[in-house]
């Protein structure tokens, strides 16, 4: 528990702002006019940028600014951590309040619903992707702990912004078809078939369902949850995305196809998908930890040892009941990654530890990690 307070005493001190991996559009340099719209200088700055192990950022004018995940993963961990440590319940859900009105006000304008985006420009290789235009990815994570919040506490406020988020993903999303079944796209502004965006959409539409019972929803997200099954691998995984050149199985995008998989099969009661999330579970267990419970970052490969990666880990291992695996990786991070300053690190690599502190993917992820393996009654990690 000592982790946790001091974590959120950093975070808090920071005012939930950060630095981020791919944030390096951000400098004004990128405004420049070459910079701001060659799609091969900005892609490989932002892939350079982010293994730079040493904090350029200020000298670049990249300032620390809140990302909208970065509140949505901090809801979903106090609202945990109010229902396990009851001496600071009313300061877990004040602070709730707080993130709450501050994700409405950064909410993207101009959609049919609340929906979100990065905070910076994102120069994705198959796409463009401006700061704040919304992506499943960023909105499904922060509706998943606002999900968190409403199915603890029923908050009134947090169902209605959850219905709107819904009409974000059936409205505004472009879809790929094959057959009765779809992808939604990452974003608005693209095409891109990427299996964890889609079950993500799937997911928030599996919640709204469950809360209005209204079926439309379940049926939408029952048809890219096919096509995300039917396109699983014959050993259980699935690469990134189809149609593309990236055909990597990686540790934190499969886990987040399994927890929205199990979540869809809870919510919906469709038992039929069991038979996908088992085949896919024991491909995760079996082939991204080596033999002594270490995360792997890709099948083949073991390093970095990422902040996500880790902290995803952990939370996916507790979801599926592997309770002494998750307090291993737990205890794993705590010995590779943290600072013991209140602030994790962003990744270790075969030669160096990069350090920088980065908010959204390396401490907002281990708030949730500590905090969800706490929700489950497990109190004695060392």
């Amino acid at each position: 528990m000592s982790v946790i307070l001091s974590l959120i005493k950093y975070i808090r001190e920071e005012n939930y702002k950060g630095y981020d991996p791919y944030d390096v559009l951000n400098s004004p340099i990128f405004k420049l006019p070459i910079l701001r719209s060659n799609k091969i200088i900005r892609f490989f700055s932002q892939q350079l940028f982010r293994r730079v192990p040493i904090n350029l950022r200020p000298i670049l004018g990249i300032k620390k600014e809140i990302n909208p995940v970065t509140l949505g993963l901090c809801i979903q961990s106090y609202t945990y951590l109010s229902f396990f440590d009851e001496v600071n319940k009313d300061f877990y859900q004040n602070e709730i309040k707080d993130l709450l009105n501050k994700l409405i006000d950064l909410s993207s304008k101009g959609y049919s619903g609340y929906c979100w985006g990065y905070n910076f420009d994102w120069e994705a290789r198959y796409a463009k992707i401006p700061a704040y235009t919304p992506t499943v990815v960023a909105t499904g994570l922060i509706t998943n702990g606002l999900f968190e919040y409403y199915r603890l506490t029923q908050n009134q406020q947090v169902k209605e912004i959850l219905i709107s988020s819904a009409n974000f993903v059936l409205n505004d999303l472009n879809r790929s078809y094959e057959g009765d079944t779809f992808c939604f796209s990452y974003s608005p502004n693209d095409w891109q078939k990427v299996y964890n965006a889609t079950m993500k959409g799937a997911r928030l539409l599996t919640q709204v369902y469950s809360i209005t019972q209204n079926k439309y929803y379940l049926d939408e997200a029952e048809k890219t949850v096919r096509f995300v099954v039917n396109n699983q691998n014959k050993d259980g995984s699935w690469f990134y995305s189809k149609g593309d050149a990236r055909r990597w199985v990686d540790n934190f995008h499969t886990a987040y196809v399994l927890d929205a998989l199990d979540d869809f099969i809870n919510l919906s009661g469709m038992a039929q998908y069991k038979v996908y999330l088992t085949r896919g579970l024991n491909y995760y267990i079996q082939n991204l930890f080596t033999p002594n419970g270490k995360p792997k970052y890709y099948s083949g490969k073991f390093y970095p040892v990422d902040s996500t990666e880790v902290a995803q880990s952990a939370i996916t291992l507790t979801r599926f009941g592997f309770i002494n695996k998750a307090k291993f990786i737990l205890n794993f991070a705590l010995k590779n990654l943290y600072s013991g300053h209140g602030y994790f690190y962003y990744q270790k690599t075969r030669f160096f530890t990069h350090k920088i502190s980065f908010m959204r993917w390396s401490n907002a992820y281990f708030l949730l990690a500590f905090s969800y393996f706490l929700f489950k009654n497990i109190n004695d990690i060392e």
